[in-house]
Parts: structure tokens; sequence; C-alpha cells
């Protein structure tokens, strides 16, 4: 299994309908991979908290529209990183769209932790409630959205749910690069499933991006990781190493905590 991140730059000069036709662009030269990832809210940038409102989106709006072709033209599954989304009968949310290779919706998951700290995107977007999993021909994804990463429970979650590759678009900032890398190696080892997480390059409001896409397997070894700029990341992927892991060194079968009671 083939997978490309494309870690798109940010750029304030640049608008996003014209940011939207590259980023498409970017997708169609992927053609030949499985799947395609790309980072979060990068049609404003993560921190631009100012432009959410003014660029929100309903679901099935432009960058919708223009993913969906690119995911059809170039015959992959696409997660299209997220967009702002504005329901109609609600607040605006974190939304990330996953399309299959004939550019029909597959998935829609509006991110569940909001970062802010009573400011910024945890005010001003709703927060999701469900956890959800993608079935593709060779694996099962589980998604996620860049402040989720610091929330193991999640990730438990989704490896109930039958996830063995998770997938986690991010605007994650310079200052706490470190922490980015950290994390996509113990949500890989301790959920035995692969993480591609896909962030931006550039700066969004003032606010240095980490960039750093990193692929990391089951054991937690880093397959790939990018550098601090525009990129694309690509790598091979065997899908049935998970569940080999798994079988090999079945930690998650000595869970305790967090499992469901037995019912009576």
């Amino acid at each position: 299994m083939r997978a490309s991140l494309i870690q798109i730059a940010v750029d304030e000069d640049e608008s996003v309908a014209s940011r939207r036709q590259r980023a498409a662009a970017l997708v169609r030269d992927q053609a030949g991979s499985d799947l395609v990832v790309l980072p979060e809210l990068w049609t404003t940038g993560a921190f631009a908290y100012e432009e959410f409102a003014a660029e929100a989106e309903p679901l099935e709006g432009p960058t919708y529209e223009v993913m969906a072709k690119a995911a059809s033209d170039a015959g992959v599954w696409l997660h299209a990183g997220s967009i702002p989304e504005r329901d109609p009968e609600g607040p605006l949310y974190n939304t990330s769209l996953v399309f299959s290779p004939a550019g029909d919706l597959a998935a829609v998951y509006r991110k569940i932790h909001r970062f802010g700290f009573d400011k910024g995107e945890a005010v001003l977007m709703g927060a999701g409630r469900v956890p959800v999993t993608v079935r593709l021909p060779d694996t099962v994804l589980g998604l996620a959205t860049c402040y989720d990463l610091r929330f193991p429970e999640l990730f438990r979650s989704l490896v109930d749910a039958g996830a063995e590759t998770l997938v986690i678009p991010a605007g994650w900032p310079e200052r706490r690069r470190a922490h980015w890398t950290l994390l996509a190696q113990a949500r890989a080892v301790e959920n035995q499933a692969f993480v591609l997480a896909c962030g931006t390059a550039g700066t969004h409001a003032g606010v240095p991006q980490a960039g750093h896409s990193i692929v990391v397997d089951p054991w937690g070894e880093v397959l790939a990781e990018a550098g601090a700029g525009e990129e694309v990341l690509t790598v091979d992927l065997d899908p049935a190493k998970p569940a080999a892991t798994r079988e090999q060194f079945p930690a998650l079968k000595d869970r305790v905590l967090g499992l469901a009671p037995p019912r009576r």
C-alpha cells in the first residue's frame, strides 16, 4: 500500500481559491499511490482563527467539489485534510473529508478535541462526538486531527473499531515539534498501528508550522519524515504488519482498564 502525505505550505499571500486548486494538482500528481493525505485546515491555516467564519463552507462546498474530482482523477483514496465547515443548523466544525477513488464521499470526521484553552478553535468551533473509521481494500483507517493526538483514549476507541492505520492531519506549531514526533511514535507503539501524521508548512497568522510530517510503523520505527518546507512524503507500507505485530507481541490482549465491563 503506497501512501503519500502532502505537506502543503500555507502562504498568507495566496488566496484560498488558488491554494485549493494547487492542492488538487498535487493530489493528481500522486496517481499511483493508494492513499493520499492533506493536512488540517490547509485552506485557511489552523491558527488563522479570524478567517474561520469568513472562509467556512458547507460540507459539500468548493473544497468538497475540488477534492472529490482530484481523488477521481488520480484514482486514489484521499483524506482531504480538514476544512472549517459551516453547519447550517449549528456551529462551525473542524471537519475532515475522505473520498474514494471514484470521488465518492467515504467518511466525515468532526474533530473531537478542540485546541485553544478557552479561545481560538475551542470557542469558535463545535466539538465532534463520534470516532470514525474507514475501511479501505488493504487496511482500516482511524481518523483523528491534530490536538486529538494528545488524547490516547480516542486512539484506543479507533483500534477497538478495527483501525490498523491512524491518519492524523495537523497544523502543528514549530515550537512544539518535539511533542509531534514523540506522540506520533507513542500512538503507533501503544496501538500497534501505522501512524500517518501530515502537517502543514509555512506560517499561519504569525505562527510558524512544524512541518516534519511523519510515517511510523507499528513498532514505532520512523519509516519516513519530511523537512520543514512544502514536500510530498511517499512511503510503501505492508498492510499485514499491524496484524503481524499484534500477533508477535500481543500486548493489546492484556488490556485491563478502559474495557467495557462484562455483561451479567
